[in-house]
């Protein structure tokens, strides 16, 4: 039989739900706030009911009732960069599985500490339980330590190597991926073009990228500076469309090497004919770009998903048994070759 639903001018409650399930409503406010104490059998029919009624719980009454907001915060430095927007989909995603939102705090481009902290500070002002700082720079403050000591907090790739920060991907390896791909095809020397070394990302990717040309025994030509977008890969492509003996590059992002490829072919020079491009990131648009980008993967989305289910079982007082493969992956497409002889 199905459970008699309330009348028509008025929404579900959780004594209905109770009265459908066959529980006392003690019991469905258990169930709903996630406590763990309840048989499966009685969980698996409070949520039949919740579904069947189509009972939806009132976030402001449920945090009164339970002490908790079931609210995840996430900083974010405001950018238009596809890693950011992927990041914060996998948080997105793993709070929606576990019954919590999120609440986002962006802070500028080359922001101070103090803009961290502000964020920090307005994301606890609005109930969150914990913190994920998707960050490009180390925040090793006293205002910040004593910030992430009193609310839980994760971070995500964008973390120096010797932090503890179980869910970084290694920059050094993305960048030696790529380098040494394009010196086993043959070419003398890979050309770089980095973001600014606001990023850490940038730094451990430029400093592995010449450490890679000098365990070969080649002065590394100078830097050609980026800052992620499109337009500095263009800039760059034009000073590299400028140098004969450019056969090889190694761009820091995908949308960067959209732009250079544009300036190489405005200037006649062929892709992967003359001048080799590797980038990083692998974003949906790198496999049609012309040519397609061989790039260096990073799985922003699953890095999102795996600080969100960290943090949460951090604040639920549990270990977290998800997996993530955090190894970076070499995909070759069509933008690289061996030097024309």
């Amino acid at each position: 039989m199905s459970p008699r639903r309330p009348s028509a001018d008025r929404a579900p409650n959780q004594l209905d739900v109770a009265r459908a399930a066959g529980v006392s409503a003690q019991t469905v406010s258990r169930v709903l706030s996630g406590n763990q104490n309840v048989r499966p059998e009685t969980a698996r029919r409070v949520h039949a009911a919740v579904e069947s009624l189509g009972y939806r719980i009132h976030a402001a009454a449920a945090s009164l009732a339970s002490g908790r907001t079931r609210i995840l915060g996430m900083i974010l430095v405001s950018t238009d960069r596809y890693s950011s927007a992927a990041l914060a989909a996998g948080v997105e995603q793993a709070a929606a599985a576990n019954g919590y939102t999120v609440t986002m705090a962006a802070v500028p481009d080359h922001a101070s500490t103090e803009a961290f902290v502000q964020a920090f500070d307005r994301l606890e002002r609005q109930g969150a339980e914990g913190i994920v700082l998707g960050l490009p720079v180390e925040l090793d403050s006293p205002a910040m330590r004593m910030r992430t000591e009193r609310t839980p907090s994760t971070r995500t790739e964008r973390a120096s190597l010797d932090m503890d920060a179980p869910l970084i991907v290694d920059q050094h390896a993305i960048a030696r991926l790529a380098v040494e791909h394009l010196l086993d095809l043959g070419h003398r020397t890979v050309w770089h073009v980095p973001a600014d070394d606001y990023w850490i990302e940038s730094r451990q990717r430029r400093e592995t990228w010449e450490q890679v040309l000098t365990e070969r025994g080649i002065t590394p030509p100078p830097v050609i500076p980026g800052d992620w977008t499109p337009e500095s890969g263009y800039r760059a492509g034009r000073t590299i469309a400028a140098i004969p003996d450019a056969t090889a590059v190694f761009v820091s992002s995908d949308e960067m090497a959209f732009g250079l490829i544009r300036a190489l072919h405005e200037a006649g020079r062929r892709v992967p004919e003359d001048v080799s491009v590797v980038s990083v990131d692998d974003i949906a648009l790198a496999a049609f770009a012309s040519p397609a980008l061989t790039t260096v993967r990073q799985p922003f989305e699953g890095m999102g998903r795996a600080a969100a289910q960290r943090l949460i079982a951090h604040i639920e007082g549990r270990d977290d048994t998800s997996a993530l493969d955090l190894h970076p992956e070499l995909v070759i497409r069509s933008s690289t070759a061996a030097p024309r002889a």
